[in-house]
């Protein structure tokens, strides 16, 4: 495991998950190939990330609102021309949250009462202390949010193909 003081969140980040080591919130990160500890708690590095292509936490989170209406424990896109669809597991408010990356779930599956198992699409797997309920309740909501989303870039394409807003002339 790497250890570092800065991450960028990429199309192959599986997690970023929230926890306490040494009294201090930090966040494990899972990756396809690699782990990494960070010392920024997980929803600070989400918004760094949401601030990369433009917006922020906070806007992406009021994005999601005006979209499909959620409005606790929203899911959000911080890059839909990647397919960086990202949900919370509790309050992004606290510092344990966890985000998971909607298009990298392969299954999931109650480990106990109030744990659930996650496996991602590349094997590894990782249990967070989530109930089952309200794990498929996340998947759906972000799937729902997906949907609309890009349904809507979708017919922006393809009725404004040729508009645009300021051509670099």
């Amino acid at each position: 495991m790497l250890h570092e003081l800065k991450y960028e969140v990429t199309p192959v980040t599986l997690a970023v998950i929230g926890e306490e080591v040494d009294n201090k919130f930090s966040s494990h990160i899972l990756e396809d190939e690699e782990t990494f500890q960070v010392k920024q708690p997980s929803s600070k590095i989400i918004d760094i990330a949401c601030k990369f292509f433009g917006s922020s936490l906070r806007g992406r989170q009021e994005g999601t609102k005006d979209i499909c209406g959620i409005t606790h424990k929203a899911p959000i896109s911080i890059d839909p021309s990647s397919g960086m669809y990202f949900f919370p597991t509790s309050s992004p408010n606290n510092p344990q949250c966890s985000w998971i990356a909607h298009s990298h779930i392969d299954q999931i599956n109650k480990a106990s009462s109030q744990s659930t198992e996650i496996t991602f699409k590349n094997g590894k797997s990782i249990t967070l202390p989530v109930s089952h309920g309200s794990m498929l309740n996340q998947i759906q909501r972000t799937a729902q949010f997906r949907y609309l989303l890009d349904h809507r870039i979708k017919y922006l394409w393809k009725n404004n193909v040729d508009v645009v807003a300021e051509p670099f002339v």
